[in-house]
């Protein structure tokens, strides 16, 4: 008998697709040729919650946050810079979260792949 109060388990890696490759927008690329991959694994009905797979190559670009974003970095280096200067490098096994609201710049000094998880706020 099921339960309604189950809840539906999704195995991420059985969901990988294809990556999705694009670029910064042109304004925002500060230094490089930061080439972007994502593996999308999951984004809810309301388009307000996603989990995948995201890799960079080296280069630089301008961010501006407007979710809330959970990162694990699986492989390679970055250096995060906070409007205010401020820089921190991250690495394999590293796991942080970007509030909304940050502004600086991501800078891949290596190939850098990482799990993420990301949550818009509703308008």
């Amino acid at each position: 008998m099921s339960s309604p109060h189950i809840i539906r388990l999704i195995e991420a890696s059985l969901l990988a697709s294809e990556p999705v490759e694009y670029l910064p927008a042109a304004e925002k690329i500060v230094s490089g040729h930061p080439l972007q991959r994502v593996w999308s694994h999951y984004t809810d009905a309301s388009q307000k919650f996603s989990v995948g797979v995201w890799e960079c190559e080296p280069g630089a670009w301008r961010v501006r946050y407007t979710e809330e974003e959970y990162c694990r970095i699986v492989t390679g280096r970055s250096l995060l810079t906070s409007a205010d200067g401020v820089v921190r490098e991250v690495v394999a096994g590293d796991e942080f979260v970007i509030p909304r609201g940050f502004e600086g710049v991501w800078e891949v000094v290596e190939r850098t792949r990482k799990i993420y998880v990301i949550h818009e706020a509703a308008d």
